[in-house]
């Protein structure tokens, strides 16, 4: 059994301490839930464990030893491995899935001088890939793999590696039931051949099904370590907060008025198939079904940014759209946040205020169209109080909040443009109770305010908790219309399986 220890681990930036002396230990052959609200410091505490960060002051030991972990080759060299929540960032989209796998196998021996074997490159792959009883060509290329097929990827190139503790950070986020269950199989099967698992998720329930322990954090540091057993789900969301939460969905208190978007029988080149469904004004319309039904795929379709759809009509207010592009969409008064908030919702290399303008320029605009750069601070500053983002000021680059801040900063610019459809695509997707209830709350405000909200989302809970009606997709079509004020997760689940 080896033991990891991190000691006093503190590190800053730009007018932000975001670790200050923290403590973390762990041992093998156990699996650590490492939770807290966003912008607690988890998963930077992880990078600096991974080698991601090297400016951080304090000590890493392994069995008392101290370790010198600067790069991400010197946690891979000590056993440490990170599977990132963010997974088309860390694969290489162009190359194959076995390549993808065995990379590290290829980089180190480049210096070598040998000729590549491709043959036992793709062999190796295909074993671990069968170990994980996942079923992917290693000869396709990973840009046309699914999200979830691209998590699954990324793992297997984790364990190609001898490794002692693995963290999996949001490793969940995108699977399907089955998938999920598949994944948590694989996890147990590594700690039976002594691996340590360090687990970040949102998800509570996972946390109690599959970890030993738990370390809480909040504001960057240490709050509580404790086992499982000993703790509780309400208990773990007052250590994070350092509160009780309140009622996690808001109550609206709006009628609903006349249809405002209507879809008749949409297809798409691809997914979606004769799909016809409304939106009133005032109303929040779920689009419920697992990983692979349709949801992203319509939610694209709807904002244009699938291209010319193949058949159907989309109309708002009456007015027949014609959506070829996102331009179209925006346009008509439209407004989508993406699944993939770090890869299509935001630009993580500018600021926050560049991020809130950005769906809305000529609102900032002098004559001429220059930018009016006082106004557009203002307004930033107004939108940053209004939604609580937090961030050190406006000028920050997006990329250094946490993913419960960037899901703000990518709704937020649409608040500016005052769309008439808002389309939401997993919006609480790896973001913390606390960031939800904020979510949630400013979704109800924009249906009281009259907007038509389409909320798309694989967690059934929240579809129950906060929309009026629902459309449960499955293959690429609608196969049931329910009330949700007359309908359950139960009956959800039923019908997004394929249930008739």
């Amino acid at each position: 059994m080896t033991t990891l220890e991190m000691k006093n681990i503190s590190i800053e930036f730009p007018g932000v301490q975001a670790l200050n002396k923290v403590d973390f230990s762990m041992q093998t052959g156990n699996i650590h839930a490492l939770i807290g609200a966003n912008g607690a410091g988890k998963s930077t505490l992880m990078k600096v464990l991974s080698g991601a960060y090297d400016h951080y002051t304090g000590e890493i030991m392994m069995d008392g030893q101290n370790l010198n972990i600067r790069s991400p080759k010197d946690a891979m060299d000590t056993g440490i491995q990170i599977v990132y929540q963010e997974v088309d960032t860390a694969l290489i989209p162009y190359l194959t899935v076995g390549e993808n796998i065995m990379l590290m196998d290829t980089v180190h021996n480049m210096g070598k001088r040998q000729w590549m074997k491709w043959k036992l490159l793709h062999e190796k792959a295909a074993a671990i890939l069968e170990e994980m009883n996942v079923h992917v060509s290693t000869k396709k290329l990973v840009s046309d793999l699914t999200l979830a097929e691209k998590q699954m990827i990324l793992i297997a190139r984790a364990i190609s590696k001898q490794c002692k503790f693995l963290i999996l950070d949001e490793p969940t986020a995108p699977l399907s039931h089955t998938e999920t269950t598949e994944l948590f199989r694989i996890v147990q099967e590594l700690k039976k051949q002594n691996v340590g698992i360090i687990f970040i998720s949102h998800r509570l329930p996972e946390i109690f099904e599959v970890c030993n322990e738990i370390t809480i954090m909040r504001n960057g540091e240490l709050v509580v370590r404790e086992s499982i057993s000993a703790t509780t789900p309400n208990k773990v969301v007052e250590h994070m907060l350092g509160q009780k939460l309140e009622e996690q969905f808001p109550v609206k208190n709006n009628e609903l008025g006349n249809n405002v978007l209507e879809v008749k029988g949409l297809s798409d080149k691809e997914k979606i198939k004769d799909l016809s469904l409304h939106v009133k004004s005032g109303e929040i319309v779920g689009i419920a079904g697992l990983v692979g039904a349709g949801k992203t795929e319509l939610c694209k379709a709807l904002f244009g940014a699938e291209g010319k759809l193949a058949s159907g009509a989309v109309v708002l207010n009456g007015k027949t759209l014609t959506l070829k592009s996102p331009y179209d969409a925006v346009k008509s008064g439209m407004a989508l946040v993406p699944e993939e908030r770090r890869k299509e919702g935001i630009l993580v290399l500018e600021s926050v205020e560049s991020n809130l303008s950005a769906a809305n320029l000529g609102r900032f605009s002098k004559v001429l169209s220059f930018l009016d750069r006082k106004k557009e601070k203002d307004a930033a500053k107004d939108l940053i109080k209004r939604l609580g983002i937090k961030t050190p000021s406006e000028e920050t680059k997006v990329q250094n909040l946490s993913g419960g801040n960037q899901q703000k900063v990518a709704i937020g610019k649409w608040l500016v443009a005052e769309a008439e459809v808002y389309i939401f695509d997993e919006p609480t997707k790896g973001v913390d109770v606390g960031a939800k209830k904020d979510i949630f709350d400013l979704i109800v405000e924009l249906a009281n305010r009259g907007k038509a909200i389409i909320y798309a989302s694989s967690e059934l809970s929240e579809i129950i908790g906060i929309t009026d009606r629902v459309y449960v997709l499955y293959d690429g079509r609608s196969v049931k219309e329910l009330e949700t004020k007359n309908s359950s997760e139960e009956e959800l689940l039923y019908y997004s399986a394929g249930g008739r």
